[in-house]
């Protein structure tokens, strides 16, 4: 379980900074914490299907490119 978290974290991260975005800007986005988008990028968080979802859309990409 770990490893899945570390590795969606890393994904998401990349996608992020690809995007030119900061984490500042994804979580007005998504009206999230930013401590907490940085627990789940360093992969210390778990996040609901419905979280991913809605980051994957304010990411711009598919839940299936988060996740591999």
């Amino acid at each position: 379980m770990a490893q899945i978290s570390k590795k969606l974290g890393q994904n998401i991260k990349e996608i992020r900074l690809r995007r030119k975005m900061s984490q500042g800007d994804i979580c007005r986005k998504l009206d999230m914490d930013r401590s907490y988008m940085s627990a789940i990028e360093n992969g210390k968080k778990n996040i609901t299907i419905s979280q991913l979802e809605r980051l994957a859309q304010a990411l711009g990409v598919s839940v299936d490119k988060l996740l591999k």
